[in-house]
């Protein structure tokens, strides 16, 4: 771990001294920078896990603290982030020991289980009783976390714990890796290699990909013919301009399929939305393909393989490969039909968003079009209901990030600091609504960037208004009252506030878009502050709301 992502409370009292005496200790420490929101702590660390495959640390203060960072904890868990989350704890004693109660706060602030605040959404919860465990309990901690399925994990200080002296390392340091992922039952795969030869309309459906799996699957995908949709993606797997990426939305595709692979992923299609053909096999392949942490799940599973997805994709590929009646000039041609739809639909739905506004107000589809002209696909883009990711080019693998399944809003922002931090070189991109940006607490989100010198660029998709909350609406009572209001209850935001104003209280640069013609000079601008002056900057560009 570099970093402890830090939002200090009295429990932290030892924790700093030891900080101020670790320069005389010669031990190595990760280095703690306060945050000054628990929400932005929390996302930071997600950004940083997602930005390098390594967990970082958090700790927050005692019950309060771990209430404020608890939906931050949901989504890194929903998105199996390994993360190390931790909180002080209220002290135990009234007197008589270093550490013990001397705050009116140290009564009111004790639970009878803390722990239950974030059981449901860690792999393993530990509270340090003695500081002879510390070692081992971490130890123990991060292996867990990077263990697949990875996610978070709590420990818990209690402030006596903390207070008390500590032995000092063991002469043998315990040691603790992270367990190997699983391979594939050869029989399972074949049988589904089985069903992959027999298809003719067979469709890939992905969530996120690790790093290895990336190449392994546009390979595969290439190789065999098979379309590759990505649904709420936590991390981009393939190009956007990979023959076989067949954009973001599954149910064109799922409508017609004849075997549904779905690799690694919580919810390849919404029953209530989708409708897949009644005898389409659908196999499901990931470290935990039951996805047993989710209490209601009844997609259909003509197959469950426990697998890393790169080894899966590998030995069926042999086996594919291997078979007596494979035709690699039928797959190539198969490959080619592919290819050719999904860049008809490409061009389609960018020419269609690329279209000027003629009322005067620009769409989400139109700004992220212009947005992805001025980036030239450069950048990380952590887009949290902001960019129409499906009309930009995003060339490399790995560069879009999406928010959890969990749909904890205030990730996106936070999440963009963590990863900009770990590569102060690239270019990295928030782009938000304005509701998810409210939601990241943006006062302690610009303090952040300012203290760490974190020259992040974020757009702000502002609709004054919450549409997933008018679409809920309308997907449920299409005809009904509220779809005839011109102004939905409870789902407008109006008057939106001047978040080009809260980002300068901070250092940044900031514009307000409101006529279409502006947007691509004010990200120019805004990029070139970026870019040159090394500042955060923010645009706040106004799109129509409810279409």
């Amino acid at each position: 771990m570099e970093w402890l992502f830090a939002n200090a409370g009295t429990d932290f009292a030892p924790i700093i001294e030891a900080l101020s005496r670790s320069d005389s200790s010669g031990l190595e420490m990760p280095c703690a920078v306060a945050v000054a929101h628990e929400t932005v702590a929390v996302g930071m660390a997600h950004g940083y896990a997602l930005a390098t495959g390594r967990p970082q640390a958090v700790m927050l203060h005692v019950d309060v603290g771990v209430a404020n960072g608890l939906v931050g904890l949901m989504n890194a868990s929903r998105a199996n982030v390994p993360m190390l989350f931790t909180s002080g704890r209220t002290p135990y004693t009234e007197a008589g020991l270093a550490g013990s109660r001397d705050l009116p706060i140290h009564w009111g602030q004790e639970m009878s289980d803390q722990t239950g605040l974030v059981r449901e959404h860690v792999k393993w919860a530990f509270e340090l009783a003695r500081p002879e465990q510390l070692e081992s309990a971490v130890e123990r901690a991060l292996a867990i976390a990077t263990s697949p399925p990875q996610g978070p994990v709590y420990l818990s200080l209690p402030r006596e714990t903390l207070a008390a002296t500590w032995p000092g390392a063991e002469s043998e340091a315990p040691e603790a890796v992270a367990a190997s992922g699983a391979y594939p039952d050869p029989a399972s795969i074949a049988a589904t290699a089985d069903l992959v030869a027999a298809a003719e309309r067979p469709l890939v459906v992905s969530a996120s990909c690790a790093r290895a799996d990336r190449p392994s699957l546009g390979a595969f995908a290439e190789r065999f013919g098979l379309p590759v949709v990505e649904f709420w993606s936590g991390c981009q797997a393939l190009s956007t301009e990979h023959p076989m990426h067949a954009g973001f939305d599954p149910g064109p595709r799922i409508a017609e399929a004849d075997l549904v692979l779905a690799l690694d992923v919580p919810v390849p299609w919404i029953p209530l939305r989708h409708q897949i053909p009644e005898a389409c096999p659908v196999v499901h392949i990931g470290p935990d393909p039951t996805f047993s942490h989710l209490p209601l799940r009844g997609h259909r599973s003509s197959m469950a393989i426990t697998s890393e997805v790169e080894p899966a994709l590998g030995l069926l590929g042999e086996v594919l490969e291997g078979r007596s009646d494979f035709d690699g000039a039928s797959r190539r041609r198969a490959s080619e039909r592919v290819s050719k739809r999904n860049e008809a639909e490409r061009q389609e739905r960018r020419e269609r968003a690329r279209q000027v506004p003629e009322d005067g107000i620009a769409t989400r589809a139109w700004s992220s079009s212009v947005l992805d002209e001025v980036l030239g696909g450069e950048a990380w883009i952590f887009n949290e209901l902001g960019c129409a990711a499906d009309v930009m080019h995003l060339p490399e693998p790995g560069s879009l990030f999406g928010i959890s399944i969990a749909g904890g809003l205030g990730w996106g922002v936070p999440a963009a600091l963590g990863a900009q931090l770990a590569d102060r070189d690239r270019l990295v991109v928030a782009t938000v609504g304005d509701g998810s940006y409210v939601f990241a607490n943006p006062v302690a989100c610009h303090q952040t960037a300012q203290t760490l010198e974190l020259p992040v660029l974020i757009v702000v998709f502002n609709n004054s208004g919450w549409e997933a909350v008018r679409g809920a609406t309308l997907g449920l009572y299409p005809e009904g009252a509220a779809a005839a209001e011109s102004r939905m209850p409870l789902s407008t935001l109006e008057p939106a506030p001047r978040f080009d104003k809260v980002v300068e209280a901070s250092g940044g640069y900031g514009e307000r878009v409101v006529e279409p013609g502006e947007l691509e000079p004010a990200l120019k601008r805004a990029l070139a502050v970026v870019r040159d002056q090394r500042r955060q900057a923010l645009v706040d560009v106004r799109i129509r709301f409810g279409r």
